[in-house]
C-alpha cells in the first residue's frame, strides 16, 4: 500500500481511492492467477488501474458542474432530465464529452503536480467544452442527435 501513498497527492484522490484502487490490483491479479505473467504486464495493470480511477474521479467532478450549470441555465430541467441528456451525448459518443474527460484528467495532474500553465490552460479548455454541453444538454433535443 505504500507503493500509492505519493497518488494521493493528486486532486481527489484519498485513502478511500487508493483502497479502491488495490483492492481492483488484487483482484485482478488474482484472476490472473496460475498464468504466466511478466513485470511489464502487472505494471500495465497497475497504472492502468489508477489513471482509470483518476480520470473517472476528475471526470465525475465535471459532470457534476455540467449538471449545477444546466439547471442554473434552464429552471425547467430536472436533475433527472440534465442526466439523460447526458447519458445521450454518451451513447453518441459525443466529442465533446470525451475532450472533456481527458482534459479532467490533464487538468488534476497539472494542478497536484504545479505545471501552472498547463493547469491553466487546461482549465480555460475544460470550462469552454463544459459551457458546449450545456449548451447542448438546455437547448434541444435536436443538438444531442448530432
Amino acid at each position: 500500500m505504500n507503493f500509492f501513498k505519493p497518488f494521493m497527492k493528486i486532486k481527489g484522490m484519498d485513502e478511500n481511492h487508493i483502497s479502491e484502487i488495490y483492492q481492483d490490483i488484487q483482484i485482478k491479479l488474482a484472476a490472473m492467477h496460475g498464468t504466466e505473467f511478466d513485470v511489464v504486464l502487472m505494471y500495465t495493470i497497475v497504472v492502468s488501474s489508477l489513471t482509470t480511477s483518476i480520470r473517472e474521479i476528475q471526470f465525475n467532478d465535471s459532470l457534476q458542474e455540467i449538471i449545477m450549470k444546466a439547471k442554473k441555465q434552464s429552471a425547467n430541467l430536472r436533475k433527472k432530465q440534465i442526466q439523460d441528456k447526458l447519458e445521450k451525448l454518451f451513447m453518441r459518443n459525443n466529442k465533446d464529452l470525451s475532450i472533456l474527460y481527458n482534459l479532467s484528467y490533464m487538468n488534476a495532474l497539472a494542478e497536484s503536480f504545479n505545471y501552472s500553465k498547463t493547469a491553466r490552460i487546461c482549465k480555460i479548455q475544460k470550462r469552454k467544452y463544459i459551457n458546449r454541453i450545456v449548451d447542448l444538454i438546455t437547448h434541444s433535443n435536436d443538438q444531442i442527435s448530432k
